[in-house]
């Protein structure tokens, strides 16, 4: 009895002593996931054919609700004028026919400003305006919580890329939490644009920190897969430290690059004119999958972007974020496979 104790003792500190890096892990397989773009159309069991080629098991439906500018409580959502992915009913068929294939859902509604002006500047100008905007917002997320729940998706995330609006309403998102968690009991996380995912105070009330991972690495015009992996060497040590402190674990709410060049100077920048250039596509995302994917404390991530209609997508000469029938879909088709 004394000796089979002292096993079971010795037991229990080998594995105190032991990596726990993987106990903060939500998900039990790496996320290989794609940021499905919402879609005019219904989507089909033969849509969703090339997501499962490309050995894809996850991916992001995003609806989208509507602010006239940054500076506006406005916000208007599901309305009978969007595109079908963009509201609720679009959401949960795309959701059925995904799960049908067995590709897990990540739910993710977001917000367009007119003029495409960046979700993060979005900046009440008096408290009555901050109070108005936070119940439009509420009635927002909560409806696609609650579409979440009644479909089952396996994740939500509760906003994406709201950098001023939650250093400036710290107590609203504490709160929204909560009412998310009463309607929606599956994981959560929260999309934080790459400069500013320490700002959230609350990542402990959620299942991962979520960064949508355009970091500025590299000023050539075709990196190499080394001159990239190098550069994203201090990042990788500050995001890991981070996830280390808070105990959760970190996932890609969005990640990508255009087919340009300078494609890694700054892959936020989706405007800007250049050649195209697949080779620099390429290793920019070979060197993300090789400096993040064997990591036992990151979850993965959500390749941006993927369009229903996949024979017009992309191609030769395409200079945007999609790997559709270029080079690049090869590369990220055997990298998923791999994982």
């Amino acid at each position: 009895m004394i000796r089979n104790s002292f096993l079971f003792l010795l037991i229990i500190i080998s594995c105190a002593g032991s990596d726990t890096s993987r106990d903060i892990v939500v998900f039990s397989q790496k996320i290989n996931g794609l940021s499905f773009v919402a879609s005019r159309n219904h989507v089909v069991a033969e849509t969703i054919i090339p997501v499962v080629n490309l050995n894809a098991n996850w991916v992001t439906l995003m609806p989208f609700g509507f602010m006239p500018n940054a500076n506006s409580a406005s916000l208007t959502f599901d309305h009978e004028r969007q595109w079908w992915g963009e509201k609720k009913e679009g959401v949960k068929q795309a959701g059925k026919v995904f799960q049908a294939k067995g590709i897990k859902r990540m739910l993710k509604p977001q917000i367009w400003i007119r003029g495409g002006t960046f979700t993060g500047t979005i900046q009440m100008n008096s408290e009555n305006d901050w109070q108005a905007f936070e119940k439009n917002y509420e009635a927002f997320i909560l409806a696609y919580a609650e579409v979440a729940a009644s479909e089952n998706f396996e994740l939500f995330c509760i906003g994406t890329e709201l950098n001023a609006f939650v250093v400036a309403r710290p107590n609203f998102w504490k709160q929204i939490i909560v009412k998310i968690k009463k309607v929606y009991s599956g994981k959560l996380t929260y999309a934080a644009n790459w400069d500013s995912y320490q700002n959230p105070t609350f990542w402990k009330d959620l299942d991962c920190i979520g960064i949508d991972a355009y970091f500025p690495l590299h000023i050539n015009k075709t990196a190499t897969v080394n001159e990239l992996t190098k550069a994203w060497e201090p990042i990788k040590r500050e995001i890991a430290s981070y996830s280390k402190t808070l105990k959760k674990s970190i996932l890609f709410t969005e990640f990508g690059y255009r087919s340009v060049d300078f494609t890694a100077k700054e892959p936020w920048e989706s405007n800007t004119a250049g050649a195209y250039n697949v080779e620099a596509q390429e290793n920019a995302l070979q060197a993300i999958f090789e400096t993040f994917w064997q990591e036992s404390w990151f979850e993965g991530g959500f390749l941006w972007k993927w369009f229903d209609t996949y024979e017009k997508a992309g191609g030769e000469g395409h200079t945007g974020y999609t790997i559709q029938n270029k080079k690049s879909e090869l590369l990220v088709k055997q990298q998923f496979e791999r994982n």
